[in-house]
């Protein structure tokens, strides 16, 4: 296998497949993973709607083993597709958002949403605009759960005024810090007040579906708000409209380019590296894809290896260096606990 072919199946992918031809061009290999749906097929898995009735009804019943029983089924159908995938650069993508956009266990109620989260937030957008990656995560009840925002009700909306409750600002303050412009912007406590107010009455219900999202006019703090010097209208639309400008600021931009380099280049990332990067996401209105292929066209990319892998990406290696024939697909969950998961010959 020659130097570049062993680049773009480390670098970018997840290793070779045991009965893998190394791709003969490269970079058309890997620009071609980022056309198109997201291959995965994870059947039978829950959306988030019914994750979230799963995890009601669990806890109206004192028994979590279900609840349990699912984050097993989900993390055995992820891993599984990750071993088979034809597309591991996008597969790689899509563990970089999940990482990015990180929610816990600790919080039990992501127990239950974690998978959904990934399938219905990460995965259909890891190739279009940031806009719609962060306004999906942002809305999804695994963030919700995470971040506490289900409890965060306007003061002065009709909800606060009865039942006597205020701002949570966790996930203003996450969304400000970790996932957007970072302290770069310089925004202040008052941004971020502002922005929780932004965010009141975004909410959970298992009946609404695909995810669970909806929105409580009841509990949103009324008027307009600002942040970073910018106003936004009350409702559901002001909380759009923030997402919109966070997702294209320079801040973000820049933010989110020296994160990629740092994944796919060098744990130290070059400048220029950074700097073409974040020029891209700019200048495509923060297209992802763009910035994926841009990735594979920088010249530090393809110098000698120097990272490591983690140890997910070792073991999914070595799993990919035995795995089943090409085109096998997952198409269901598998017995809780396995890995792979449900994994057919597609066709």
């Amino acid at each position: 296998m020659d130097t570049q072919a062993a680049q773009a199946m480390i670098r970018f992918g997840l290793g070779r497949r045991g009965d893998e031809t190394p791709p003969a061009d490269p970079l058309a290999w890997l620009s071609g993973q980022l056309a198109g749906p997201d291959p995965g097929r994870f059947d039978g898995l829950p959306d988030g709607a019914d994750a979230l009735d799963l995890l009601l009804r669990s806890r109206r019943a004192e028994d979590l083993a279900p609840v349990k029983a699912l984050y097993r089924q989900e993390a055995a159908a992820q891993l599984g597709f990750a071993v088979i995938t034809p597309a591991p650069f996008r597969e790689r993508l899509v563990w970089f958002w999940t990482n990015h956009f990180t929610v816990s266990l600790r919080m039990f109620a992501v127990t239950a949403l974690a998978g959904a989260f990934v399938r219905e937030a990460i995965r259909p957008h890891v190739t279009g605009r940031f806009a719609d990656l962060l306004l999906a995560v942002m809305r999804h009840p695994a963030m919700l759960a995470y971040l506490d925002n289900r409890g965060s009700v306007g003061p002065d909306s009709p909800a606060g005024q009865r039942l006597q409750r205020g701002l949570n600002e966790n996930l203003a303050r996450e969304c400000l810090e970790l996932y957007t412009v970072t302290p770069a912007a310089r925004y202040t406590q008052t941004d971020v007040t502002e922005f929780a107010r932004v965010l009141t009455g975004w909410s959970e219900d298992p009946t609404r579906k695909p995810s669970g999202f909806i929105f409580h006019p009841n509990a949103h703090e009324p008027g307009s708000k600002t942040v970073l010097g910018r106003r936004f209208p009350e409702g559901e639309q002001g909380g759009i409209e923030a997402l919109a400008f966070l997702a294209d600021h320079p801040s973000t931009h820049r933010f989110l380019a020296t994160k990629l380099v740092r994944h796919f280049v060098a744990d130290d990332p070059p400048p220029a590296a950074v700097t073409r990067i974040a020029a891209v996401l700019a200048e495509s209105g923060g297209d992802l894809a763009a910035a994926s292929r841009a990735l594979l066209t920088l010249p530090e990319a393809w110098q000698p290896l120097t990272k490591l892998r983690s140890p997910q990406d070792f073991v999914i290696a070595a799993m990919r260096a035995t795995a089943p024939p090409a085109g096998a697909v997952p198409t269901g969950p598998g017995p809780a606990g396995t890995v792979p998961g449900g994994m057919v010959p597609a066709g």
